[in-house]
This record gives C-alpha cells, structure tokens and sequence, in this order.
C-alpha cells in the first residue's frame, strides 16, 4: 500500500488540533517540522475531499500552506526517517530515533519513536524546555508532566534523577506513544495517564512542566500552582515573545518568580519557583 504525505505549514498552536482532525480522516503518523508538520495516511484511507475540508476551516482560522504528494510504499521508511533527524540540545542531550545511532559523546540520550505524537525536540519550545530541565535539581523529585506529548519532557526528568513522575495528555495516541517511549528509554518511575490537569488527583510536586500553548497556560497556572510545593518549579513554554507580559503577570499573581528564560525564533520557555 502507498502513502499520502502531506506537509502542513501552520502555526505550533493550531498544529495539534490539526493532528487530532487529521486523525480522523485516516491520517495516522505525523512529525513535527519547524515550520508545522508532516502527516501520513495510506492511499486507500486518503479522503482528498475531506482533507480539502480541513484545510480550508483551518485556513480561515489562521496562516495556512499545504502541500500534498504521493510516497510509494517502498520508499516511506526511508521519507520518514529522512524527515525525523537526530538533534542535540547544547553539549548535553541527543535525542534520536530506534533507526539513528547512539552518541555516547552526550550525557544525556533519549530515544523517541514519534508516530502521532508532538515533541521530538526539534521544536524551540521542546528542546528549550529539555535545556531548562538541565538547570532544575531533578534527583528523587517528584515531577508533574502537563501533556506529555511523546513523554520526552517525563524521560528526561526520570534521567536527571526523579524518582516519582506523572505524566499525562488527553490525547489516547499520546498516552500510547509515551508508553512506547518509556519501554524504548528503560524508564521505571513514569505513571501515565489520559485526561487534562482537572483529572488528576490532588498531589503536590517538586516540579510542574507545560509545553503546550498561551490560552490553555493561562487559563491553568492557577491550577499548576495547587500542584507545586512551596519552592517548587514551574517549566512553561508553548508562546511567543509577544506574550511574555501577560505570562509573568499571570503567574506574579499566583506567588510564581521568574527565575530562568530562555527565547530562540520568538518562542520563550521560562521557569518560575513558587514563593
């Protein structure tokens, strides 16, 4: 069976309610691009009329380009693995697939099989957060991942030394994903689950990382802050220089100080320790 591609240039905010609507059209691997994403159906699934569809809501939302392109069974392993490359987050972490080689130059490896989940790493606001991660003392914390992805942000915390981490999305080929990730990676102190930041049982926690995106932060700080202990950290990312401002304002007002920020192609991942 051959293989649709379609490669989608849209802003990070839209790209994974895209891959949700996609999913449901018969689009079932998708990778995440710098400029938006890749998305894979099999030929017999392809539905043009409802993808057109798609698009063209979406275009009316937001900045929208696409194009669509025919990979031929024989050659897909090859197109997707030339579309997902190793990356390194500074001197310390190599992210890589099954199919690339280990580096053992890097202190730090995690092995990603991304199929229909986001961060990979490639992303700013992913490989911003895993260089954050690197500056938080993680040995036998508690670690609160807020939608998980691929489970990147929850493996890096488990090799940096937590003993106790949650990790959770609402999307179930996420949950599935990190679970695949977390067998891949040998990692023994992840729980997972499916649900948003309302699901989750009260607990409190040394650290609380969000990738994710400015309106859904906003409107759940105040909640990420009844899950931290005091002193504890808060790893935000997901938005654009643009609303830093609102972003600190929201979480001075919560008892959060900014301690830590990084910014890289107008995307800002930030850390704040609970007063």
């Amino acid at each position: 069976m051959d293989f649709i591609e379609a490669n989608i240039e849209v802003n990070a905010e839209f790209a994974e309610i895209l891959v949700a609507e996609l999913a449901e059209i018969g689009f079932d691997t998708f990778l995440d691009t710098d400029d938006g994403l890749l998305a894979y159906a099999t030929e017999d699934l392809f539905d043009a009329q409802a993808f057109k569809q798609v698009m063209e809501d979406y275009a009316a939302k937001t900045t929208l380009f696409y194009a669509i392109k025919g990979v031929k069974k024989e050659n897909w392993n090859a197109e997707w693995e030339n579309s997902f490359q190793p990356i390194a987050v500074g001197s310390d972490i190599w992210v890589r697939a099954t199919f690339h080689e280990a580096n053992p130059d890097f202190p730090h490896e995690i092995v990603i099989t991304p199929k229909m989940s986001f961060g990979t790493g490639h992303h700013e606001t992913t490989s911003q957060m895993l260089a954050l991660q690197l500056g938080i003392e993680h040995t036998n914390k508690k670690v609160l991942d807020v939608g998980t992805g691929t489970g990147i942000l929850a493996i890096m915390a488990e090799k940096l030394g937590a003993d106790s981490i949650r990790a959770f999305d609402i999307d179930e080929w996420s949950v599935e994903n990190t679970l695949e990730n977390i067998a891949l990676n040998h990692c023994e102190h992840i729980g997972v689950g499916q649900g948003t930041i309302q699901d989750e049982e009260k607990d409190l926690y040394d650290i609380v990382l969000a990738n994710i995106n400015r309106n859904i932060l906003l409107d759940e700080i105040p909640t990420y802050n009844t899950f931290l202990k005091p002193e504890g950290f808060l790893l935000m990312s997901g938005f654009y220089e643009s609303d830093k401002a609102e972003i600190d304002e929201k979480c001075s007002s919560e008892g959060l100080k900014k301690v830590n920020e990084l910014s890289k192609n107008n995307w800002v991942a930030v850390v704040y320790r609970k007063q």
